[in-house]
């Protein structure tokens, strides 16, 4: 037996424990273009497989449920990588690849790459974040402005505070926050796209964008609120987030934290991601949170909603295949194939329960007579 037809061999008697069949015919089952996608499955994990779709040497019906399957087993973790793959985590572990002169790096790589594209993509809220889902919502714009009038009443926002959005994007927070209640609010992010957008965005209103890294802010304020950020600042940095954040709001104040996290605590991301979509990033856990927070912040409100991610990226996705016809041009076939995988990757985790969503309401001295949960 030749090394091609015994990786297949094992990648064959692998899947069938998910019940997924190479070349078979139901939604989830894959269909094998190339047989170098074996090798480079059992070569680098992941890694290989991210690439491997990428270049069309394989493809699924349904990849959002291949994904659901196979990390719902963990069949990832039967797989031993390669020492180009391990070599993402072991520099997460030897550098802080957050520090300020990386600050940027995502900016430039992922944020920047086309407001035409997120455009197209997120809607008319402009909000690049899981949405809140329920029976009252009927599309992915109305669950967005669900979510974001969530976020204004677990802070208790009123007319005439100043709030600042760390790692605001294109100003979805800012603008429904200054339009609906009344506040002033300093967005600060390391984009400069969003930046150039999100003025147009939420022109006329009491917003202001800041393009810089969070460890310079200035200024003390009412509320913080912090959507979607903290998944780039990695393991080395929580701590200092925490007290960047706790430093410029008032006592009385609230600070609400959203971030997606994982159920392990965890020093790196997965390899594929972290080279192709979250450069420096990483998912963080509630033991390291909680760390970060001990002595800093009382915890007032925890809420996770993570299944709502799947909802989110599949609506996600929906846009962006209706739009696809406009962009192909400027994009090609090779980042439709990341984006789709990326897409469709990261719903089937989220469905898998692998990653979650928390909002986490924060105090520095703890709200007197207690924090009143808003659902």
């Amino acid at each position: 037996m030749s090394a091609t037809d015994k990786n297949k061999d094992f990648i064959q008697k692998l899947l069938a424990f998910v019940e997924i069949t190479i070349n078979g015919g139901r939604p989830g089952d894959i269909q094998v273009h190339d047989d170098r996608f074996y090798g480079a499955v059992l070569s680098r994990g992941t890694l290989g497989l991210g690439e491997a779709y990428m270049d069309g040497w394989w493809d699924a019906q349904s990849l959002d449920d291949f994904f659901y399957r196979v990390i719902k087993a963990d069949l990832e973790s039967k797989i031993k990588l390669d020492f180009k793959t391990s070599f993402f985590i072991l520099k997460n572990l030897l550098f802080n690849q957050q520090r300020k002169k990386k600050a940027f790096e995502v900016g430039r790589k992922h944020y920047d790459i086309g407001n035409d594209l997120y455009t197209a993509m997120l809607g008319s809220t402009m909000a690049y974040s899981c949405a809140y889902w329920s029976e009252k919502t009927e599309n992915l714009d109305q669950a967005q402005e669900a979510k974001l009038d969530l976020i204004c009443r677990k802070l208790n926002l009123q007319p005439g505070n100043k709030v600042l959005d760390i790692g605001g994007g294109w100003g979805s927070f800012a603008k429904y926050a200054a339009e609906k209640y009344g506040v002033h609010v300093d967005v600060i992010t390391v984009s400069k796209e969003q930046v150039a957008l999100g003025k147009k965005f939420c022109a006329g209103l009491d917003v202001n964008f800041i393009l810089q890294d969070y460890r310079k802010i200035d200024g003390l304020y009412d509320h913080i609120v912090s959507v979607g950020m903290i998944e780039h600042v990695g393991y080395k940095n929580y701590r200092t987030y925490m007290e960047v954040a706790a430093k410029h709001l008032k006592d009385e104040g609230l600070f609400l934290l959203h971030t997606i996290g994982g159920n392990k605590s965890v020093k790196s991301t997965e390899p594929w991601i972290e080279k192709y979509i979250f450069t420096n990033s990483m998912l963080p856990s509630i033991k390291q949170l909680a760390r970060a927070a001990e002595k800093i912040f009382v915890v007032e409100d925890l809420h996770n909603f993570g299944f709502y991610y799947d909802q989110t990226l599949m609506a996600w996705y929906r846009n962006f295949e209706k739009s696809w016809p406009t962009l192909k041009e400027k994009y090609g076939e090779r980042f439709y194939r990341l984006w789709k995988y990326y897409l469709l990757s990261c719903a089937g985790s989220f469905r898998a329960r692998k990653n979650q969503l928390w909002q986490i309401v924060l105090s520095k001295k703890g709200v007197p007579g207690g924090y009143i949960s808003v659902r």
